[in-house]
């Protein structure tokens, strides 16, 4: 079990879709949201993804090919 920290950037489009979700069941990723911070217009939220290394790899390009901007988070984050 490999973990990743990722801030997700969400456009207005997608702000109101299980993207998460989705990306979680269809590549057996747990995601646990450590920061979230959701307007009508932008979305962002930091994630802890668990998972293997190939499962994380293709839920992260998952949510890149809908459209949500994923940058790896380096260090602590405060909880």
């Amino acid at each position: 079990m490999v973990k990743k920290v990722a801030h997700l950037v969400f456009p207005q489009r997608l702000i109101k879709k299980p993207v998460i979700y989705t990306m979680a069941k269809k590549y057996n990723v747990i995601p646990n949201i450590r920061r979230a911070n959701v307007t009508e217009t932008i979305g962002e939220v930091t994630l802890e993804l668990s998972g293997t290394k190939e499962n994380l790899e293709k839920g992260i390009k998952y949510l890149e090919r809908q459209g949500v901007n994923v940058e790896p988070v380096v260090g602590d984050i405060v909880e």
